[in-house]
């Protein structure tokens, strides 16, 4: 039997137990850190050269709402995300805005065109634009798709109106992607439905 001058505090033996416990863990196997960077402007033009500057530095768009802020009044708000050892410069963002449903519509067909694809949408109050709807598209250079997503938006301000036309977009094989509610330039108060399905 150890001497009491010998004798180890149960403590200690645990505590050496976790951190050579810890030690053994491979490094490839422990929790990768992430890095956030939060992006919040009233102009949706900004908001496209922060999301630009941020992918160059290996962020990537995780997110994205629009409201009233503390700080800043009514804004838009994006995530973006890198792991703790960087990221591939390799993404491209499309930030589409605009107070006609109409005019959102074609914009997507182009940014599809251009290799392109859906990210998330929002609805916020921009500076100038007055209330938008604000689509976001990111494109990877390195692994271009390879095939082309065909976009159909559908706003209507009654949602039974918003089943009928889901149903019928569905059953042309456009699958749901996203929506918000707001009030557009246009049409009033309106729900923004966004589908897509590959390009035929």
């Amino acid at each position: 039997m150890p001497s009491p001058s010998t004798r180890v505090p149960r403590g200690a033996c645990l505590g050496l137990a976790l951190a050579l416990t810890v030690a053994a863990v491979p490094a490839s196997a422990r929790a990768e850190t992430v890095e956030y960077r939060v992006l919040a402007t009233n102009k949706t033009s900004t908001m496209q050269k922060e999301m630009q500057e941020a992918a160059a530095a290996g962020f990537r768009f995780s997110g994205t709402m629009g409201g009233t802020t503390a700080g800043g009044g009514n804004q838009v708000v994006v995530v973006m995300a890198r792991g703790g050892g960087g990221a591939a410069q390799r993404f491209e963002y499309r930030l589409l805005a605009t107070s006609k449903t109409s005019t959102m519509q074609g914009e997507l067909e182009q940014a599809a065109a251009a290799g392109f694809e859906y990210k998330g949408q929002t609805v916020f109050s921009s500076m100038f634009g007055g209330q938008e709807v604000v689509v976001i598209l990111e494109k990877d250079r390195d692994h271009p798709p390879k095939e082309r997503w065909q976009y159909r938006l559908l706003a209507t301000s009654k949602t039974s109106t918003m089943q009928s036309e889901l149903s019928e977009a569905g059953a042309q094989g456009f699958e749901f992607v996203g929506i918000t509610v707001g009030s557009t330039a246009m049409g009033g108060t309106e729900l923004v439905t966004i589908t897509r399905r590959r390009a035929q």
